[in-house]
């Protein structure tokens, strides 16, 4: 608890949290339940905080909220939003549970009443818009049970909030948990079962699957040694409530913003930097490079992020943890995939390299043309005197085709993790056809993890063809700030002396990044949505204006097409099949490669 606090609720804490699992215990009847009770809740509103409580223990009493716990993960895990389905199965477990506590213990119906109209005045100042389902339905699920059962509400709504009556009807955890799942698919995700597999898939998930990843974007650091362990009992703890967590954070802060300004400390700091250096490798860049290259990138929607360097946990690790283990297994999962279309890899690697060859071997022909020098052309001589075209002379016009450098920048963020083995292979093939023609290239990933944006470097622009195989170190994690990593790569792309200057990106055209608020942290503006889009575009433009080519190679959903259209306009590569993926990228760097390109 912060210093800053009034008195009374630091001498105070003790006593809150013992009445909070009191309640806890004696509606559960199983007093080894344990449970940290949220005091910023408690501030917020107490009638919610003890009816948390209060929901927890009738959670463990009626139903196996392991189990549920569990299920949410696994939906997590097959990319479900963590956010939209803790709030479904809210709601679900709320009207499974609500008026059975209450019939049992008329006391609390008061509480629950309390409860209930402090969430609507504090989250629903307005009512959510027309787009925002979830809201409405929350609103409409809390104004049912204010109003005794009673749902007069937008007929559009009704099925969902038939859906959400059905979950009072649960008779055990797993018709509960078919509840939620067809609630989330119909409400939130209607793409979800066609996409990402029906409930059977997302209870078929394993425990070494979920092990293998990597779940600490969703924790705190503290928690970091456990992470699926953690993960669990975090979400199994917010499912049980029916407040929005991010207004109690916003409220938690506004409070401690009255009291205090927070100052990162560089031992903060530090303590940050040790955690990226533990899960990414260690830095190639030494500190004043690193500050340079920082203070020249890191400003505007940037200015409160950090750039760091790496070549991976697998070639620099601080230490052979969890997490490179875990790099090793994805590496191998890369490379069994490799062996698996090793033919269509080696074909496209042949027929991008074949197309290569031959732009460059047309752009290198020697081009005869007249000119006022040279060596004289005799038969052009009667023009002398008689016409003004002063050209009786041949020149040969030798072309170059070592003037290309080509930078490829890969999306390595957690929402590519379905895809990661298929994008490795496509940066992969780019890169052995690139090699084979002898065009320099660098090969890159980004994401960003807490406030720094890391770049995994695979292989430098004049490395050796063997660098390639560093390729299949590519792992995905966390978020993505696309508009740095395209500025910072583009930055070393300039600073190159050839006159052709291309850049491939590979990406899902969604730039996401934002963080949980996390303390003793800059916690960067989140950056998502029109702006990260706009910034992602603006970025592009620049390189573009500066005579820089710049491709988009999509490796997303469909749905997301419209975004990659207004990031890299009609310069972009939709790669359905990989047997494809030669010709079509093939096809743009022809254009490149033109003689008067």
């Amino acid at each position: 608890m912060n210093r800053e606090e009034p008195l009374e609720i630091e001498d105070s804490r003790l006593e809150l949290e013992n009445r909070i699992r009191n309640l806890l215990w004696t509606v559960s009847g199983d007093y080894k339940l344990n449970m940290k009770p949220d005091i910023s809740l408690f501030l917020r509103s107490r009638a919610i905080a003890l009816y948390d409580g209060i929901k927890q223990g009738a959670l463990a009493r009626f139903y196996d909220k392991d189990l549920l716990g569990l299920y949410l993960v696994k939906k997590v895990f097959l990319q479900a939003g963590e956010g939209e389905l803790t709030a479904v199965a809210q709601l679900c477990i709320e009207e499974a549970i609500g008026e059975k506590i209450c019939e049992e213990r008329p006391g609390i119906r008061s509480m629950q009443r309390e409860a209930f109209e402090d969430i609507l005045d504090q989250e629903f100042e307005e009512m959510p818009s027309q787009k925002d389902l979830l809201g409405r339905l929350k609103v409409a699920v809390l104004r049912r049970r204010l109003d005794g059962g009673e749902y007069r509400g937008e007929r559009r709504m009704v099925p969902f909030m038939e859906l959400v009556i059905r979950a009072g009807e649960a008779k055990d955890t797993m018709e509960l948990i078919r509840v939620i799942d067809e609630l989330y698919n119909t409400l939130v995700d209607p793409m979800f079962e066609r996409l990402h597999g029906n409930l059977e898939r997302v209870l078929a998930v394993t425990l070494e699957e979920l092990t293998e990843y990597s779940w600490e974007d969703f924790l705190s650091e503290e928690m970091y040694e456990e992470a699926l362990e953690s993960y669990v009992e975090q979400l199994t703890t917010n499912m049980a409530g029916m407040e929005d967590r991010s207004v109690t954070e916003e409220m938690e802060e506004k409070r401690h913003k009255k009291k205090n300004i927070t100052v990162v400390t560089p031992e903060m700091l530090e303590k940050a930097y040790t955690y990226v250096e533990l899960n990414y490798g260690k830095t190639y860049l030494s500190e004043a490079e690193e500050k340079r290259i920082n203070y020249l990138m890191c400003r505007g929607v940037h200015s409160d992020c950090s750039l760091y360097f790496t070549e991976g946990i697998l070639k620099n690790p601080a230490k052979r943890n969890y997490q490179y283990e875990y790099a090793k297994r994805l590496r191998n999962k890369n490379i069994w995939l490799y062996h698996d279309k090793h033919r269509i890899v080696k074909r496209n690697i042949s027929v991008l390299t074949d197309t290569l060859r031959k732009s460059l071997v047309l752009r290198s022909e020697t081009q005869t043309v007249l000119s006022d020098r040279g060596q004289i052309v005799p038969s052009r001589l009667w023009r002398i005197g008689r016409s003004r075209d002063a050209k009786f002379f041949e020149q040969e016009l030798k072309g170059e085709a070592s003037e290309f450098v080509v930078d490829v920048l890969i999306d390595a963020s957690g929402s590519q993790m379905s895809r990661q083995g298929e994008v490795a292979l496509q940066a992969y093939i780019i890169s052995e056809a690139l090699s084979n023609v002898e065009i320099p290239h660098r090969v890159m990933s980004f994401c960003t993890f807490w406030d720094y944006t890391i770049l995994h470097r695979f292989r430098e622009y004049d490395d050796p063809r063997t660098a390639n195989e560093n390729i299949f170190n590519y792992v995905t994690s966390s978020n993505n700030r696309d508009g740095l990593a395209i500025k910072t790569a583009g930055y070393g792309l300039l600073a190159r002396e050839e006159e052709k200057k291309i850049l491939i990106v590979l990406s899902d055209g969604k730039p996401y990044d934002v963080l949980v608020n996390r303390p003793n942290a800059r916690n960067p503006k989140p950056y998502q949505g029109k702006e990260a889009i706009s910034d992602t575009a603006t970025e592009i433009r620049h390189l573009r204006n500066l005579e820089v080519s710049v491709l988009g190679v999509f490796a997303g959903e469909e749905r997301d097409l419209a975004t990659e259209k207004k990031i890299f306009g009609k310069d972009f590569a939709y790669i359905r099949d990989i047997k494809n993926f030669s010709k079509i990228v093939g096809r743009y760097l022809t254009k490149q490669l033109e003689i008067d390109g």
